[in-house]
């Protein structure tokens, strides 16, 4: 019988797949696809088993192709930055070749997912693919980094409206933009840890550019700009009192997010950055599960 360590050493298939796994974060795949699902939810078709599984398969996809990309794109900036030096790539527990052909497999439960959703999904994937590779490289030359990665980040819900329902129109653009505000906001505040590092090696973020205190002031001001658009994403849909109760609840926690985290004191910005957001995203899904139920 194997000892435990062969069977998990990053050599083996199941030891790679570990590392792959925890180098992109799949735990926080809580933080979109309960979005994904509420714009799902919320589109005016009957729910089905079927748009839920494939829904979920094609977000897997999705956010395992983004993440994996973000980290072969920034493989040489990881390895100078203390914070992400430890990472599988700059660690070479992974090499390209394998980051490679993890994001191709990704990709390729992305593309199969359009063939039971929409066919329109199978014209539009490539563009989401498309900002995926874009956002990692924005970062070289503008401190609106922080959008790029929301707008690409929040096609979650607004893709997943179209999916189910083959239309593209105004309603789903409310809840992308509110979504994409949302990570925008968040991304600033993660950033806040890096911009030392940022400063020195010539990286665009806002805390680089303008420095904590004015990053903190367009953090909330995106924050209250996303609320705007989930409400507009409510009477655009048509959804009932619930869901703006969930606005309410949602809106009230990124207030308190916002609070854990001053110019004179990083110390709470973990908890604001991933407890909180798992908070939100999981609270948002809930409230528009409940409107459809009661509606």
């Amino acid at each position: 019988m194997a000892s435990p360590s062969t069977s998990t050493t990053p050599g083996s298939a199941s030891g790679k797949l570990r590392v792959l796994l925890e180098m992109i974060k799949w735990e926080h795949t809580v933080f979109a696809l309960p979005f994904a699902y509420a714009g799902m939810l919320a589109a005016p078709v009957p729910f089905s088993l079927s748009n839920l599984f494939w829904i979920t398969v094609a977000m897997v996809g999705a956010r395992t192709a983004a993440m994996t990309l973000n980290r072969i794109i920034d493989a040489e900036i990881d390895a100078r930055n203390p914070r992400t030096a430890g990472r599988a790539i700059p660690e070479g527990l992974v090499g390209l070749r394998d980051a490679g052909i993890f994001t191709g497999a990704a990709l390729a439960l992305l593309v199969l997912a359009t063939f039971f959703l929409e066919p329109i999904t199978r014209v539009l994937w490539p563009l989401v693919v498309l900002g995926f590779v874009v956002y990692p490289y924005t970062k070289r030359f503008t401190w609106l980094c922080h959008l790029a990665l929301g707008v690409a980040n929040g096609l979650a819900p607004g893709a997943a409206w179209v999916a189910v329902t083959g239309e593209i129109s105004w309603t789903p653009v409310f809840i992308w933009a509110g979504t994409a505000l949302w990570v925008a906001g968040f991304d600033v505040i993660y950033a806040l840890l890096d911009r030392d590092f940022d400063l020195e090696n010539r990286i665009n973020s806002l805390p680089a550019r303008f420095g904590i205190g004015p990053s903190l002031v367009v953090s909330r001001v995106w924050h209250a700009l996303s609320v705007t658009f989930l409400v507009a994403f409510g009477a655009a849909a048509g959804l009932g009192v619930v869901y703006y109760l969930g606005v309410v609840v949602v809106a009230w926690l990124l207030f308190y997010e916002q609070s854990l985290v001053r110019k004179d004191d990083l110390s709470k910005l973990d908890m604001a950055f991933f407890t909180m957001n798992g908070v939100i995203s999981l609270i948002f899904f809930a409230f528009v599960l409940l409107d459809r139920v009661v509606g």
